[in-house]
Protein backbone atom coordinates (compact mmCIF):
# COMPACT_ATOMS: atom_id res chain seq x y z
CA UNK A 1 0.00 0.00 0.00
CA UNK A 2 1.45 3.42 -0.98
CA UNK A 3 1.63 6.29 1.53
CA UNK A 4 -1.47 8.04 0.15
CA UNK A 5 -3.56 4.87 0.33
CA UNK A 6 -2.28 4.11 3.82
CA UNK A 7 -3.18 7.58 5.04
CA UNK A 8 -6.66 7.29 3.60
CA UNK A 9 -7.18 3.87 5.13
CA UNK A 10 -6.09 5.17 8.53
CA UNK A 11 -8.51 8.08 8.22
CA UNK A 12 -11.30 5.65 7.30
CA UNK A 13 -10.64 3.52 10.36
CA UNK A 14 -10.49 6.58 12.62
CA UNK A 15 -13.78 7.88 11.20
CA UNK A 16 -15.58 4.58 11.52
CA UNK A 17 -17.72 3.15 14.27
CA UNK A 18 -14.76 3.11 16.63
CA UNK A 19 -14.24 6.90 16.48
CA UNK A 20 -17.50 8.65 15.68
CA UNK A 21 -19.68 6.03 17.39
CA UNK A 22 -18.31 7.01 20.79
CA UNK A 23 -18.65 10.69 19.92
CA UNK A 24 -22.29 10.09 18.95
CA UNK A 25 -22.96 8.16 22.17
CA UNK A 26 -21.54 11.00 24.24
CA UNK A 27 -23.65 13.62 22.43
CA UNK A 28 -26.82 11.53 22.79
CA UNK A 29 -26.17 11.08 26.53
CA UNK A 30 -25.68 14.83 26.88
CA UNK A 31 -28.94 15.47 24.99
CA UNK A 32 -30.84 13.21 27.38
CA UNK A 33 -29.37 15.07 30.34
CA UNK A 34 -30.58 18.33 28.78
CA UNK A 35 -34.16 17.10 28.61
CA UNK A 36 -34.38 15.32 25.24
CA UNK A 37 -36.74 12.35 25.25
CA UNK A 38 -35.34 11.10 21.91
CA UNK A 39 -32.49 12.16 19.66
CA UNK A 40 -30.45 11.12 16.65
CA UNK A 41 -27.14 12.25 15.28
CA UNK A 42 -25.52 12.01 11.84
CA UNK A 43 -21.82 12.54 11.18
CA UNK A 44 -20.47 12.92 7.65
CA UNK A 45 -16.77 12.98 6.89
CA UNK A 46 -15.42 13.13 3.36
CA UNK A 47 -13.33 14.69 0.66
CA UNK A 48 -14.11 15.96 -2.83
CA UNK A 49 -12.09 16.93 -5.87
CA UNK A 50 -13.41 18.69 -8.97
CA UNK A 51 -11.60 19.92 -12.06
CA UNK A 52 -13.03 21.63 -15.11
CA UNK A 53 -11.00 21.90 -18.29
CA UNK A 54 -11.98 24.18 -21.14
CA UNK A 55 -10.22 24.13 -24.53
CA UNK A 56 -7.33 22.20 -23.04
CA UNK A 57 -6.66 24.50 -20.08
CA UNK A 58 -7.65 24.02 -16.44
CA UNK A 59 -10.49 26.47 -15.88
CA UNK A 60 -11.43 25.54 -12.31
CA UNK A 61 -10.01 23.22 -9.68
CA UNK A 62 -11.36 22.64 -6.19
CA UNK A 63 -10.41 20.22 -3.45
CA UNK A 64 -12.09 20.06 -0.08
CA UNK A 65 -12.23 17.92 3.01
CA UNK A 66 -14.86 18.44 5.65
CA UNK A 67 -16.63 16.84 8.55
CA UNK A 68 -20.02 17.86 9.90
CA UNK A 69 -22.30 16.71 12.66
CA UNK A 70 -26.07 17.09 12.64
CA UNK A 71 -28.19 16.70 15.77
CA UNK A 72 -31.96 16.25 15.97
CA UNK A 73 -33.61 16.22 19.38
CA UNK A 74 -37.18 15.60 20.48
CA UNK A 75 -38.61 16.94 23.69
CA UNK A 76 -41.90 15.11 23.78
CA UNK A 77 -43.55 15.98 20.46
CA UNK A 78 -41.42 19.08 19.88
CA UNK A 79 -38.21 18.89 17.84
CA UNK A 80 -35.30 20.91 16.51
CA UNK A 81 -32.32 20.18 14.26
CA UNK A 82 -28.89 21.86 14.23
CA UNK A 83 -25.39 21.19 12.90
CA UNK A 84 -21.74 22.08 13.44
CA UNK A 85 -18.29 21.44 12.01
CA UNK A 86 -16.61 22.09 15.38
CA UNK A 87 -16.20 18.77 17.18
CA UNK A 88 -14.64 20.16 20.35
CA UNK A 89 -16.34 19.19 23.61
CA UNK A 90 -17.24 22.78 24.46
CA UNK A 91 -18.80 23.32 21.04
CA UNK A 92 -20.80 20.09 21.17
CA UNK A 93 -22.02 20.77 24.72
CA UNK A 94 -23.23 24.18 23.56
CA UNK A 95 -24.85 22.65 20.45
CA UNK A 96 -26.78 20.14 22.54
CA UNK A 97 -27.95 22.77 25.00
CA UNK A 98 -29.07 25.18 22.27
CA UNK A 99 -30.83 22.44 20.28
CA UNK A 100 -32.81 21.30 23.30
CA UNK A 101 -33.73 24.91 24.07
CA UNK A 102 -34.94 25.38 20.50
CA UNK A 103 -36.98 22.18 20.62
CA UNK A 104 -38.76 23.28 23.78
CA UNK A 105 -39.75 26.54 22.04
CA UNK A 106 -41.50 25.08 18.96
CA UNK A 107 -45.07 23.86 18.71
CA UNK A 108 -45.93 20.22 19.27
CA UNK A 109 -46.41 17.91 16.31
CA UNK A 110 -48.33 14.76 17.23
CA UNK A 111 -46.63 12.56 14.60
CA UNK A 112 -43.04 13.65 15.24
CA UNK A 113 -40.47 11.26 16.66
CA UNK A 114 -37.91 8.65 15.78
CA UNK A 115 -38.82 5.44 13.97
CA UNK A 116 -39.75 2.48 16.13
CA UNK A 117 -36.75 0.43 17.20
CA UNK A 118 -38.14 -2.60 15.33
CA UNK A 119 -37.87 -0.70 12.01
CA UNK A 120 -34.17 0.06 12.33
CA UNK A 121 -31.64 -1.78 10.17
CA UNK A 122 -30.21 -4.83 11.85
CA UNK A 123 -28.01 -6.07 9.01
CA UNK A 124 -25.08 -4.36 7.30
CA UNK A 125 -24.83 -5.76 3.75
CA UNK A 126 -21.84 -4.90 1.60
CA UNK A 127 -23.45 -3.00 -1.26
CA UNK A 128 -20.21 -2.39 -3.19
CA UNK A 129 -20.33 1.39 -2.75
CA UNK A 130 -16.71 2.20 -1.89
CA UNK A 131 -13.50 2.25 -3.88
CA UNK A 132 -10.16 2.66 -2.13
CA UNK A 133 -8.57 3.89 -5.36
CA UNK A 134 -6.88 7.24 -4.78
CA UNK A 135 -6.46 9.41 -7.88
CA UNK A 136 -3.88 12.19 -7.84
CA UNK A 137 -4.88 15.62 -9.18
CA UNK A 138 -2.78 15.06 -12.31
CA UNK A 139 -4.72 11.91 -13.19
CA UNK A 140 -8.06 13.64 -12.78
CA UNK A 141 -6.96 16.64 -14.83
CA UNK A 142 -5.72 14.24 -17.51
CA UNK A 143 -9.10 12.50 -17.65
CA UNK A 144 -10.90 15.81 -18.19
CA UNK A 145 -8.42 16.87 -20.88
CA UNK A 146 -8.64 13.53 -22.68
CA UNK A 147 -12.44 13.63 -22.66
CA UNK A 148 -12.56 17.11 -24.17
CA UNK A 149 -9.77 16.34 -26.66
CA UNK A 150 -11.67 13.24 -27.84
CA UNK A 151 -14.71 15.40 -28.53
CA UNK A 152 -12.66 17.81 -30.65
CA UNK A 153 -10.99 14.94 -32.52
CA UNK A 154 -14.23 13.09 -33.20
CA UNK A 155 -15.60 15.57 -35.75
CA UNK A 156 -14.20 18.71 -37.40
CA UNK A 157 -17.53 20.44 -36.78
CA UNK A 158 -16.79 20.46 -33.04
CA UNK A 159 -15.24 23.93 -32.85
CA UNK A 160 -15.58 24.93 -29.22
CA UNK A 161 -16.34 23.57 -25.80
CA UNK A 162 -18.18 24.48 -22.63
CA UNK A 163 -15.69 22.24 -20.86
CA UNK A 164 -15.10 18.81 -19.47
CA UNK A 165 -15.43 18.11 -15.78
CA UNK A 166 -14.06 15.29 -13.67
CA UNK A 167 -15.37 14.89 -10.13
CA UNK A 168 -14.46 12.45 -7.41
CA UNK A 169 -15.59 12.08 -3.83
CA UNK A 170 -15.36 9.65 -0.94
CA UNK A 171 -16.68 9.66 2.56
CA UNK A 172 -18.34 7.96 5.47
CA UNK A 173 -21.73 8.47 7.11
CA UNK A 174 -22.32 7.48 10.73
CA UNK A 175 -25.86 7.56 12.15
CA UNK A 176 -26.84 6.86 15.74
CA UNK A 177 -29.97 7.39 17.81
CA UNK A 178 -31.31 7.06 21.34
CA UNK A 179 -32.87 3.66 20.53
CA UNK A 180 -29.34 2.25 20.52
CA UNK A 181 -28.92 2.18 16.76
CA UNK A 182 -25.41 2.83 15.41
CA UNK A 183 -24.65 2.36 11.73
CA UNK A 184 -22.10 3.52 9.22
CA UNK A 185 -21.15 3.04 5.59
CA UNK A 186 -18.58 4.36 3.15
CA UNK A 187 -19.17 5.41 -0.43
CA UNK A 188 -17.23 6.91 -3.29
CA UNK A 189 -18.05 8.43 -6.65
CA UNK A 190 -16.22 9.15 -9.90
CA UNK A 191 -17.73 11.03 -12.83
CA UNK A 192 -16.77 12.64 -16.12
CA UNK A 193 -18.90 14.95 -18.27
CA UNK A 194 -18.02 16.59 -21.60
CA UNK A 195 -19.96 19.46 -23.23
CA UNK A 196 -18.81 20.25 -26.79
CA UNK A 197 -20.14 22.90 -29.19
CA UNK A 198 -20.59 22.08 -32.87
CA UNK A 199 -20.76 24.67 -35.67
CA UNK A 200 -22.43 24.43 -39.08
CA UNK A 201 -19.92 25.71 -41.65
CA UNK A 202 -22.46 27.14 -44.09
CA UNK A 203 -24.52 29.17 -41.62
CA UNK A 204 -22.34 29.48 -38.54
CA UNK A 205 -25.21 28.11 -36.44
CA UNK A 206 -24.06 26.39 -33.27
CA UNK A 207 -25.40 23.56 -31.17
CA UNK A 208 -24.24 22.13 -27.87
CA UNK A 209 -24.84 18.84 -26.13
CA UNK A 210 -23.14 16.76 -23.48
CA UNK A 211 -22.50 13.26 -22.25
CA UNK A 212 -21.46 11.89 -18.90
CA UNK A 213 -21.04 8.84 -16.73
CA UNK A 214 -21.00 8.22 -12.97
CA UNK A 215 -19.76 5.16 -11.06
CA UNK A 216 -18.93 4.19 -7.48
CA UNK A 217 -15.83 2.34 -8.71
CA UNK A 218 -13.23 4.11 -10.83
CA UNK A 219 -12.44 0.96 -12.82
CA UNK A 220 -16.07 0.80 -14.01
CA UNK A 221 -16.04 4.29 -15.49
CA UNK A 222 -16.14 4.29 -19.29
CA UNK A 223 -13.02 5.65 -20.96
CA UNK A 224 -12.58 9.40 -21.25
CA UNK A 225 -12.33 8.96 -25.01
CA UNK A 226 -15.65 7.15 -25.36
CA UNK A 227 -17.46 9.77 -23.26
CA UNK A 228 -15.96 12.59 -25.30
CA UNK A 229 -16.78 10.91 -28.60
CA UNK A 230 -20.40 10.34 -27.58
CA UNK A 231 -20.71 13.97 -26.48
CA UNK A 232 -19.43 15.10 -29.88
CA UNK A 233 -21.81 12.79 -31.73
CA UNK A 234 -24.73 14.18 -29.79
CA UNK A 235 -23.72 17.80 -30.46
CA UNK A 236 -23.06 17.33 -34.19
CA UNK A 237 -26.30 15.49 -34.86
CA UNK A 238 -28.25 18.57 -33.71
CA UNK A 239 -26.87 20.81 -36.47
CA UNK A 240 -29.50 22.02 -38.90
CA UNK A 241 -32.31 21.81 -36.37
CA UNK A 242 -35.63 23.38 -37.31
CA UNK A 243 -39.19 23.70 -36.08
CA UNK A 244 -42.11 21.55 -37.15
CA UNK A 245 -45.81 22.17 -37.61
CA UNK A 246 -48.11 21.74 -34.61
CA UNK A 247 -49.73 18.29 -34.54
CA UNK A 248 -50.51 15.28 -32.36
CA UNK A 249 -48.00 12.47 -32.90
CA UNK A 250 -46.30 9.61 -31.07
CA UNK A 251 -43.27 10.62 -28.97
CA UNK A 252 -40.29 8.41 -28.25
CA UNK A 253 -38.49 9.49 -25.07
CA UNK A 254 -34.77 8.60 -25.07
CA UNK A 255 -33.10 7.34 -21.87
CA UNK A 256 -32.46 10.80 -20.45
CA UNK A 257 -35.88 12.30 -21.14
CA UNK A 258 -37.62 9.09 -20.06
CA UNK A 259 -35.65 9.42 -16.84
CA UNK A 260 -37.06 12.91 -16.33
CA UNK A 261 -40.57 11.52 -16.87
CA UNK A 262 -39.89 8.86 -14.25
CA UNK A 263 -38.65 11.61 -11.92
CA UNK A 264 -42.08 13.21 -12.23
CA UNK A 265 -43.63 9.90 -11.16
CA UNK A 266 -41.17 9.75 -8.27
CA UNK A 267 -42.28 13.20 -7.10
CA UNK A 268 -45.94 12.19 -7.39
CA UNK A 269 -45.46 9.19 -5.06
CA UNK A 270 -43.45 11.15 -2.48
CA UNK A 271 -45.11 11.15 0.93
CA UNK A 272 -44.70 14.87 1.54
CA UNK A 273 -46.58 15.85 -1.61
CA UNK A 274 -49.27 13.31 -0.78
CA UNK A 275 -50.06 14.35 2.77
CA UNK A 276 -50.12 17.98 1.62
CA UNK A 277 -52.64 16.86 -1.05
CA UNK A 278 -50.34 18.16 -3.79
CA UNK A 279 -50.04 15.06 -5.99
CA UNK A 280 -52.15 13.76 -8.86
CA UNK A 281 -51.64 10.25 -7.40
CA UNK A 282 -53.32 11.03 -4.07
CA UNK A 283 -55.55 8.15 -2.88
CA UNK A 284 -54.52 5.98 -5.85
CA UNK A 285 -52.95 2.99 -4.06
CA UNK A 286 -54.28 -0.16 -5.67
CA UNK A 287 -55.54 1.70 -8.73
CA UNK A 288 -54.29 1.47 -12.31
CA UNK A 289 -52.19 4.59 -12.94
CA UNK A 290 -50.08 3.52 -15.92
CA UNK A 291 -49.89 1.15 -18.86
CA UNK A 292 -49.67 -2.53 -17.95
CA UNK A 293 -46.20 -2.44 -19.52
CA UNK A 294 -44.98 -0.34 -16.60
CA UNK A 295 -43.35 -1.83 -13.52
CA UNK A 296 -41.29 0.47 -11.32
CA UNK A 297 -39.07 -0.44 -8.36
CA UNK A 298 -37.15 1.58 -5.82
CA UNK A 299 -34.29 -0.63 -4.65
CA UNK A 300 -32.05 0.65 -1.86
CA UNK A 301 -30.13 -2.64 -1.66
CA UNK A 302 -29.02 -2.84 -5.31
CA UNK A 303 -25.33 -3.78 -5.35
CA UNK A 304 -23.31 -0.87 -6.72
CA UNK A 305 -26.39 1.31 -7.15
CA UNK A 306 -25.79 5.04 -7.15
CA UNK A 307 -28.54 5.48 -4.54
CA UNK A 308 -27.88 2.30 -2.54
CA UNK A 309 -27.26 2.35 1.22
CA UNK A 310 -27.83 -0.15 4.03
CA UNK A 311 -30.13 2.19 5.97
CA UNK A 312 -31.92 5.44 5.26
CA UNK A 313 -31.49 8.87 6.83
CA UNK A 314 -33.28 7.72 10.01
CA UNK A 315 -31.63 4.31 10.34
CA UNK A 316 -34.58 2.41 8.86
CA UNK A 317 -33.54 -0.59 6.79
CA UNK A 318 -33.61 0.06 3.06
CA UNK A 319 -35.31 -2.47 0.83
CA UNK A 320 -36.66 -3.14 -2.63
CA UNK A 321 -40.08 -1.48 -2.86
CA UNK A 322 -42.51 -2.19 -5.69
CA UNK A 323 -43.96 1.20 -6.65
CA UNK A 324 -45.92 0.27 -9.77
CA UNK A 325 -46.64 -3.30 -10.85
CA UNK A 326 -48.01 -3.79 -14.35
CA UNK A 327 -49.57 -0.35 -14.19
CA UNK A 328 -51.05 -0.66 -10.67
CA UNK A 329 -49.77 1.69 -7.95
CA UNK A 330 -48.56 -0.52 -5.08
CA UNK A 331 -46.58 1.77 -2.74
CA UNK A 332 -45.65 5.35 -2.04
CA UNK A 333 -42.16 6.53 -1.03
CA UNK A 334 -42.25 7.37 2.69
CA UNK A 335 -40.09 8.32 5.62
CA UNK A 336 -41.31 7.99 9.19
CA UNK A 337 -42.98 11.40 9.38
CA UNK A 338 -44.85 11.31 6.06
CA UNK A 339 -45.82 7.69 6.69
CA UNK A 340 -47.40 8.60 10.02
CA UNK A 341 -49.25 11.49 8.40
CA UNK A 342 -50.72 9.02 5.90
CA UNK A 343 -51.21 6.17 8.37
CA UNK A 344 -48.61 4.00 6.60
CA UNK A 345 -45.19 2.56 7.59
CA UNK A 346 -41.91 4.04 6.37
CA UNK A 347 -40.58 2.49 3.17
CA UNK A 348 -36.96 3.25 4.14
CA UNK A 349 -36.79 6.35 1.95
CA UNK A 350 -35.75 9.02 4.44
CA UNK A 351 -33.23 11.29 2.76
CA UNK A 352 -31.14 13.58 4.93
CA UNK A 353 -28.50 16.25 4.71
CA UNK A 354 -26.43 17.00 7.77
CA UNK A 355 -28.22 19.63 9.82
CA UNK A 356 -31.57 19.14 8.08
CA UNK A 357 -34.63 17.17 9.10
CA UNK A 358 -35.28 14.05 7.01
CA UNK A 359 -37.37 14.25 3.86
CA UNK A 360 -38.37 11.64 1.27
CA UNK A 361 -36.02 10.67 -1.56
CA UNK A 362 -35.53 7.77 -3.97
CA UNK A 363 -32.74 5.22 -3.71
CA UNK A 364 -32.48 3.46 -7.08
CA UNK A 365 -35.82 4.30 -8.71
CA UNK A 366 -36.16 2.61 -12.08
CA UNK A 367 -38.54 1.31 -14.70
CA UNK A 368 -38.12 -2.36 -15.54
CA UNK A 369 -36.82 -2.64 -19.11
CA UNK A 370 -38.75 -4.27 -21.93
CA UNK A 371 -37.46 -6.22 -24.93
CA UNK A 372 -37.45 -3.67 -27.76
CA UNK A 373 -34.29 -1.86 -28.81
CA UNK A 374 -34.43 1.92 -29.28
CA UNK A 375 -34.08 1.35 -33.02
CA UNK A 376 -37.10 -0.96 -33.05
CA UNK A 377 -39.16 1.58 -31.10
CA UNK A 378 -38.20 4.39 -33.50
CA UNK A 379 -38.92 2.05 -36.39
CA UNK A 380 -42.50 1.61 -35.20
CA UNK A 381 -43.28 5.32 -35.73
CA UNK A 382 -44.49 6.52 -39.12
CA UNK A 383 -44.36 10.19 -38.12
CA UNK A 384 -43.44 11.53 -34.71
CA UNK A 385 -40.81 12.92 -32.37
CA UNK A 386 -37.70 11.33 -30.89
CA UNK A 387 -37.21 13.42 -27.77
CA UNK A 388 -33.66 14.02 -26.51
CA UNK A 389 -33.99 17.09 -24.29
CA UNK A 390 -36.72 18.76 -22.25
CA UNK A 391 -36.51 22.35 -21.05
CA UNK A 392 -38.26 24.25 -18.29
CA UNK A 393 -40.53 23.24 -15.45
CA UNK A 394 -44.08 23.41 -16.84
CA UNK A 395 -45.50 20.62 -14.69
CA UNK A 396 -48.41 20.88 -12.27
CA UNK A 397 -48.03 18.00 -9.82
CA UNK A 398 -51.53 18.53 -8.43
CA UNK A 399 -53.35 18.13 -11.75
CA UNK A 400 -50.67 16.32 -13.79
CA UNK A 401 -50.71 18.97 -16.53
CA UNK A 402 -47.44 18.75 -18.46
CA UNK A 403 -45.92 21.28 -20.88
CA UNK A 404 -42.20 21.59 -21.59
CA UNK A 405 -39.88 22.99 -24.19
CA UNK A 406 -38.20 20.28 -26.19
CA UNK A 407 -35.49 19.29 -28.69
CA UNK A 408 -34.99 16.10 -30.60
CA UNK A 409 -35.40 14.53 -34.03
CA UNK A 410 -38.36 14.18 -36.34
CA UNK A 411 -39.21 10.62 -37.26
CA UNK A 412 -40.44 9.81 -40.77
CA UNK A 413 -41.23 6.25 -41.83
CA UNK A 414 -39.33 4.77 -38.89
CA UNK A 415 -36.15 6.78 -39.46
CA UNK A 416 -34.67 9.87 -37.82
CA UNK A 417 -35.18 12.46 -40.58
CA UNK A 418 -33.86 15.77 -39.18
CA UNK A 419 -33.21 17.52 -35.85
CA UNK A 420 -35.90 19.78 -34.37
CA UNK A 421 -35.83 22.54 -31.77
CA UNK A 422 -37.95 25.40 -30.41
CA UNK A 423 -40.95 23.15 -29.92
CA UNK A 424 -43.19 22.38 -26.95
CA UNK A 425 -44.67 19.04 -25.96
CA UNK A 426 -47.87 18.97 -23.91
CA UNK A 427 -50.15 16.45 -22.23
CA UNK A 428 -51.19 15.27 -18.79
CA UNK A 429 -49.05 12.89 -16.74
CA UNK A 430 -52.08 10.80 -15.74
CA UNK A 431 -52.80 10.06 -19.40
CA UNK A 432 -49.16 9.96 -20.52
CA UNK A 433 -48.38 7.14 -18.09
CA UNK A 434 -51.33 5.15 -19.40
CA UNK A 435 -50.38 5.83 -23.03
CA UNK A 436 -46.90 4.26 -22.80
CA UNK A 437 -47.13 1.55 -25.45
CA UNK A 438 -43.48 0.42 -25.81
CA UNK A 439 -40.63 0.07 -23.30
CA UNK A 440 -37.02 -0.28 -24.40
CA UNK A 441 -34.37 -2.74 -23.32
CA UNK A 442 -31.68 -0.08 -22.78
CA UNK A 443 -31.81 0.61 -19.03
CA UNK A 444 -28.58 2.26 -17.80
CA UNK A 445 -28.09 3.98 -14.44
CA UNK A 446 -26.39 7.39 -14.50
CA UNK A 447 -28.09 8.55 -11.34
CA UNK A 448 -30.67 7.48 -8.78
CA UNK A 449 -33.53 7.56 -11.29
CA UNK A 450 -33.25 5.61 -14.53
CA UNK A 451 -35.47 4.50 -17.38
CA UNK A 452 -35.06 2.79 -20.73
CA UNK A 453 -36.41 4.37 -23.93
CA UNK A 454 -40.20 4.82 -23.91
CA UNK A 455 -42.86 5.41 -26.55
CA UNK A 456 -46.04 7.34 -25.75
CA UNK A 457 -48.76 6.71 -28.29
CA UNK A 458 -49.68 10.36 -28.82
CA UNK A 459 -48.96 13.83 -27.46
CA UNK A 460 -49.29 17.38 -28.71
CA UNK A 461 -46.18 18.82 -30.33
CA UNK A 462 -46.45 22.59 -30.79
CA UNK A 463 -44.12 24.26 -33.29
CA UNK A 464 -44.85 26.59 -36.20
Amino acid sequence: MDSVSKERAERSIAAGNGGYAQLAADVLTCAKQCGATEADIVVADGETFSVQVRVGAVDRLTKAREKRLGLRVFVGKRSATTSTSDFSKASLDRLVSETCTLAKAVVEDPVSGLPEASELAGDRPDLDLYDETVLGPETQIDWAKRGESAAFSADSRVTNSEGAEFDSSSGRVVLANSHGFVGSYQSSSFSLSVSPIATEAETGAMQRDAWYEVQHKFARLASAESIGQEAARRAVRRLGARRVATKRVPIVFDQETAGSLLANLCSAVSGYGLYKRASFLLDQLGHTVASDRITVYDDGRMAGGLGSRPFDGEGVATRKNTIVERGVLKNYLLDTYSGRKLGLPSTGNASRSVGESPSVGPTNFYLVPGVKTPEEIIGSVKEGLYLTEVIGFGINMVTGDYSRGACGFWIENGELAFPVEEITIAGNLKQMLKDIEMVGSDLVFRGRIASPTLKISEMMVAGN
